[in-house]
């Protein structure tokens, strides 16, 4: 299947068909060649364009894990989107570590990238800076940095859903597990919730808000130290999904009942959050709408298009993990001395 044989079928000029397909315009007349083609069996020579442009078709992506559930589903927004426009995505971690960030991004640059898509610059290092002038367009998602053009959620909105559902619940003294403070993301939320429960009239000092990483050890380990303090919190929040069941699994082997002695809130709605024994009320990011529009985006920027910030919104999703407090302003309750089962598995 050729180019002329597309042309000839819809019944207009090869070079027509060949702009529509390098297209990511939505007008009638594009989307009727992109459909014509996909029904006759079309594929693009990805190697030859890449030659006639010195640059493949294909988009890098760094992630600083793929095996985060987070930012593969984000990916799976970004690849299926690229596909669908006849792009490749090459995807490498980078672990959030700096010297192995500058490396994966020189290798896809070598490998003649049309553009770059980040997932990991960090606030302490923005390697982002250092990229820009290699000659391919560059877009943050899930993180964003001042001058770069970004695809991320409503961080701070969401983390002032968080402090207001605690808060409407009862709760004064409040916990969070915070994250890496590298990730302008996880940054963002702790300000947003910080921000609401001060316009409530509480403030979450710092010594209420412990920095970690997002693993589920990290929720383990802040909660321990919260939970330490001589007037611990009635409720928590965690800065991301993961944490949160590790700080669960801590309340548990206490002696708490999530949802009843203390609450807990998370970030992102993993598919577990629902499935726990007792259910992770959360925050719910649109993860594969963030890739999806970060490919668009990009494709467009490869294009030679301006393309401003965009923020989606987030949503509060409400199940078991979060409850009333104890006491109408709680002050210096003790854990629980002997051990039950909870309903966190």
């Amino acid at each position: 299947m050729t180019l002329n044989d597309i042309a000839r079928a819809a019944g207009v000029h090869k070079s027509t068909v060949s702009r529509a397909l390098r297209s990511t315009s939505q007008d009638a007349q594009v989307l009727r060649i992109r459909r014509l083609a996909e029904e006759l069996g079309w594929t693009p020579d990805l190697i030859a364009a890449g030659l006639r442009n010195q640059r493949m078709q294909t988009i890098g992506v760094l992630v600083p894990r793929l095996t985060d559930q987070v930012l593969s589903t984000i990916f799976e927004g970004i690849d299926h989107t690229l596909s669908q426009q006849g792009w490749q995505a090459v995807v490498a971690s980078t672990w959030d570590d700096p010297q192995l960030q500058r490396s994966r991004a020189r290798m896809l640059l070598s490998h003649r990238v049309g553009g770059l898509i980040m997932a990991d610059n960090r606030e302490d290092d923005p390697y982002v800076t250092e990229m820009a002038g290699r000659g391919v367009p560059i877009l943050l998602v899930n993180r964003s940095f001042s001058g770069f053009p970004s695809i991320t959620c409503d961080d701070e909105l969401g983390g002032r859903f968080a402090a207001e559902h605690l808060i409407d619940l009862g709760h004064r003294r409040l916990g969070v597990v915070a994250g890496m403070d590298y990730a302008r993301s996880l940054n963002n939320r702790v300000r947003g919730f910080r921000d609401a429960a001060r316009d409530r009239g509480i403030e979450v000092t710092d010594e209420l808000v412990v920095h970690s990483t997002i693993y589920p050890s990290a929720g383990r380990e802040a909660g321990t130290q919260l939970l330490e303090l001589p007037d611990p919190p009635t409720a928590f929040f965690a800065v991301n999904d993961a944490a949160a069941i590790g700080l669960m699994g801590l309340l548990r082997e206490r002696g708490q009942r999530v949802g009843e002695d203390i609450s807990v809130v998370g970030f992102n709605d993993v598919p577990e959050a629902a499935e726990l024994h007792v259910p992770l009320t959360t925050i719910r990011s649109p993860l594969r709408e963030l890739g999806a529009v970060a490919a668009n985006e990009a494709l467009r920027m490869i294009g030679g298009e301006k393309v401003d910030d965009q923020i989606l919104r987030p949503e509060l999703i409400v199940r078991s993990s979060t409850g009333p407090s104890p006491t109408p302003y709680h002050r210096g309750r003790g854990l629980r001395s002997s051990p039950r089962p909870t309903d966190f598995e």
